[in-house]
């Protein structure tokens, strides 16, 4: 069979060292080979009854898909942390129609010319094959907690979350920042592309124009996944490039997703200063990220969270902007239509309330904060 995995387990190390313990030899360290191995070491006829049997030993998140001789099939954790869905090529009326799709979004259904059928649920186990679907579930069930910085930033702005556009989400987020953070300006300009949909609702809400006023490259990936500060810098500098007719002499409100490390918006405050503008207000479409993910978005230990132990003040003085905002985090519940308790989502980057136990050593790794 084939595995594809999305999401982290919190449990590797356990899991690891017990299948050591029983002979088996691992050529990296990869929560993913840990997880095929435990399959691999479960018994059962079926794919399905070996996840059934598995998955339960398995802690964190993973959306899983398979490949098979004979089936196609894709597992989510109790939570549903990660997302994962099943789209349909052809009629899906039609018995049997042209082919299933498993992704982890719906934008992937769109390229390819298939339809969204639906989410897999948190806790399911989907296998399609010549019989058509089926469904089984595994493990305990439990409060829902899909991951809220996907909504925030790493979904794309073109797929749908528990029936919800993100594109829409995230303007939703704007304009709720814009009620929460005004600020006398000009202009509304975002951090492109991510801060696009939060900078319109923001615009729009404020009633001031938006503007393009930073050019990005299309060839640089993410700068907050650099692993070191200075391919971070760097690729800041190659990644956006402000326009001096935009922004000469105005003052600028920047509307960002998220700030993580806060060297991105430092050199960009400081870009749109070279440029001309007379001020720049940062606005973030999020709460304050104040703790670590363990469950599969690669946000750093606490020590490298700018926000980790500082007051806003302190965070704007590090930036270097004229004045901060952040969204609250009733706020991003409304935006999310979560309710006030923020029911069926994980917020754990934000708050610190983690759905899912956090190993001791990993806890004491990513948790500590210098000094």
């Amino acid at each position: 069979m084939a595995l594809a995995h999305n999401g982290n387990l919190t449990n590797t190390q356990a899991l690891h060292a017990r299948l050591v313990e029983e002979g088996q030899q691992f050529e990296t360290s990869s929560d993913s080979e840990v997880l095929a191995t435990l399959l691999a070491r479960t018994p059962g006829e079926r794919l399905e009854v070996v996840l059934q049997r598995a998955l339960p030993r398995a802690q964190g998140a993973y959306s899983l898909g398979f490949i098979t001789r004979d089936s196609l099939v894709a597992a989510r954790d109790e939570l549903g942390i990660r997302p994962l869905c099943i789209g349909r090529l052809g009629d899906l009326d039609a018995p049997g129609g042209d082919g299933y799709i498993i992704a982890s979004e719906t934008c992937a259904l769109d390229v390819v010319g298939a339809r969204l059928v639906r989410e897999v649920r948190p806790g399911e186990i989907v296998t399609i094959d010549k019989d058509g679907l089926r469904s089984a579930t595994f493990g305990v069930r439990r409060q829902p907690a899909m991951c809220s910085f996907e909504f925030i930033y790493f979904a794309r702005p073109d797929s749908v979350l528990q029936d919800r556009s993100l594109y829409e989400a995230r303007r939703a987020m704007g304009v709720r920042l814009a009620q929460e953070a005004p600020v006398s300006a000009d202009l509304v300009i975002p951090l492109p592309d991510s801060g696009t949909p939060a900078a319109i609702g923001y615009a729009e809400e404020s009633r001031l124009p938006f503007a393009e006023g930073m050019m990005k490259s299309r060839y640089i990936n993410r700068t907050f996944l650099q692993p070191e500060q200075g391919l971070r810098d760097a690729g800041v500098r190659l990644k956006f490039n402000p326009m001096r007719h935009v922004l000469e002499g105005k003052r600028v409100i920047l509307v960002d997703d998220s700030i993580v490390r806060g060297s991105t918006s430092r050199q960009i405050v400081e870009a749109l200063r070279r440029a001309g503008a007379k001020e720049v207000h940062m606005r973030v479409a999020s709460p304050p990220i104040r703790f670590p993910c363990f469950m599969g978005i690669d946000i750093a230990s606490r020590s490298e969270l700018i926000a980790a132990g500082r007051t806003l003040e302190e965070v704007r003085e590090l930036i270097g902007a004229d004045s901060l905002g952040y969204l609250s985090l009733g706020g991003l519940r409304h935006a999310l239509r979560a309710g006030a308790s923020g029911s069926g989502f994980c917020f754990a980057c934000l708050d610190g309330a983690y759905p899912v136990q956090v190993p001791q050593q990993l806890e004491m790794d990513k948790l500590a904060l210098e000094g």
